[in-house]
């Protein structure tokens, strides 16, 4: 089996605290996994080690079979937190700078506007979206260059009902192309409508079923 994502005994401590406590994982592709716990859990720490935003302290990862990181990062989208977007640009303008950055073609930007529904506001500068608009935005972003490893955190947050559905229906279209996503979300029932397989994660550890 091929799995997008390894961790090996992999830990973060910040001073005398313990965020991500040997954490070991073996996620395959073409799944959608559920990190669930309480704020503070370690479930956003862990994300941001497999991204390389934070270091690790011990333990390590590897994507793909072993793939050079820097490559491997390339084919993984994500969201973290609240959306890196520019507040003075359009949507459509922060789609574009994304698209120069990662190397992909810009001709898909009206189709991704459409798919998180903001093809009526994508000329609307983004400082006056509300935060469920900026949180589809951050999605749009995640989704450029048909990424194989989709991670989203908390990707729910700001999102009224219709648009919390779009983005089930989002999931599901990527899932069926082959993407692994990996959601991380306090909201345990919600996880359980979108995920394949939910890993539960206390005080940095996973919580064995």
């Amino acid at each position: 089996m091929e799995y997008a994502l390894r961790t090996f005994e992999l830990t973060k401590k910040y001073g005398e605290k313990l965020a991500v406590n040997n954490v070991n994982m073996n996620i395959p592709k073409g799944e959608v996994y559920g990190f669930v716990g309480k704020n503070g859990a370690g479930k956003t720490t862990l994300i941001r080690l497999v991204l390389g935003l934070a270091n690790p302290t011990s333990g390590n990862f590897e994507f793909f079979g072993g793939m050079n990181n820097y490559k491997a990062r390339a084919r993984i989208g994500n969201l973290i937190e609240s959306p890196a977007i520019y507040p003075n640009m359009t949507g459509q303008q922060n789609l574009t700078i994304f698209c120069k950055m990662l190397g992909v073609n810009e001709e898909k930007i009206p189709e991704l506007l459409n798919l998180v529904g903001l093809n009526d506001v994508g000329k609307k500068k983004a400082k006056d979206y509300s935060l469920g608009m900026k949180q589809r935005l951050g999605i749009a972003i995640a989704l450029l260059g048909d990424p194989e490893f989709l991670i989203l955190d908390e990707p729910i947050n700001a999102l009224d009902e219709a648009g919390a559905k779009q983005v089930h229906e989002i999931l599901e279209e990527q899932k069926k192309r082959g993407a692994l996503i990996v959601i991380a979300c306090h909201d345990k029932e919600e996880l359980e409508m979108l995920s394949d397989e939910i890993i539960e994660i206390s005080e940095g550890r996973i919580i064995e079923k």
